[in-house]
């Protein structure tokens, strides 16, 4: 009977969490948060609670997915927190500067999402933020639900990937004053689905065209997701692009993270 009531147990808290509509999004920079947060009522009819990282509930169980947006230090007690919350089988969604410089010094944050920021030349491979730039955001993942879902996208940019020769035309929308960056190492991971590209010019007037702005992988009984773009608050007010973020949210995983992603 005791065993019995355990699984059920279980099977309870596993429901609550799917059909939840609270989010959480934890923050340093509120305003575009609040954007964002209006955009999921909006979209999805989800509720969502802005916190900073000292005001984060002792359990983060019952949401159904847990936003992160923290440009400045990830301090280690939330750090630890994401992890647990994801691989006893929530649901993370890491935005823009959730991976950045300043996560380098945290002790599991980038071997949890399997990927370094190399230092060096960017010309070389190395890491670099670039600002004040017009970014160009890709679908790569055209039959995926999260770049498909009410999607309506408005242009298509002539795109070639790392170390190929072919060049293809994506669909796609553009993000006006943004910011990018470059050279995020994924470290090779089959479990890891690429959803989206970028292509920008940089400053100096050099084209640079990556596929690692938006993934998502499982990570324990959870899943874990990351979308690049988020520097402004203008980034939010695109109606494509706060839609892939909820599409993140509501996207229906695999049930095993042996499906076919």
């Amino acid at each position: 009977m005791r065993k019995i009531f355990f699984v059920l147990l279980v099977v309870n808290m596993f429901y609550a969490r799917v059909y939840s509509q609270e989010v959480l999004i934890v923050a340093d920079e509120i305003p575009a948060m609040q954007v964002l947060a209006n955009a999921l009522k909006k979209n999805e009819n989800l509720d969502a609670k802005i916190v900073t990282q000292s005001q984060m509930p002792a359990s983060l169980t019952d949401f159904r997915a847990v936003v992160v947006y923290i440009h400045q230090d990830l301090d280690p007690d939330p750090e630890k927190a994401f992890i647990e919350y994801t691989r006893n089988g929530g649901r993370l969604i890491c935005l823009h500067h959730s991976i950045s410089s300043k996560k380098r010094k945290n002790a599991s944050w980038f071997t949890f999402l399997d990927l370094d920021l190399p230092p060096g030349d960017v010309e070389a491979g190395g890491y670099k933020f670039v600002g004040n730039i017009d970014l160009g955001v890709l679908n790569l993942a055209p039959r995926h639900f999260i770049m498909t879902n009410k999607m309506h996208y408005d242009t298509s940019f002539a795109f070639t990937r790392e170390n190929k020769n072919k060049q293809v035309n994506r669909k796609g929308f553009m993000l006006k004053n943004t910011e990018a960056f470059l050279n995020h190492n994924l470290h090779v991971n089959p479990s890891r689905k690429i959803l989206m590209g970028m292509k920008m010019r940089d400053k100096a007037g050099k084209e640079w065209m990556q596929s690692r702005s938006a993934w998502y992988m499982p990570s324990g009984k959870g899943w874990v997701f990351y979308s690049q773009p988020g520097h402004a608050v203008s980034d939010f007010e695109n109606a494509n692009y706060a839609r892939i973020v909820t599409n993140m949210i509501v996207f229906t995983t695999p049930a095993s993270a042996k499906d076919k992603l």
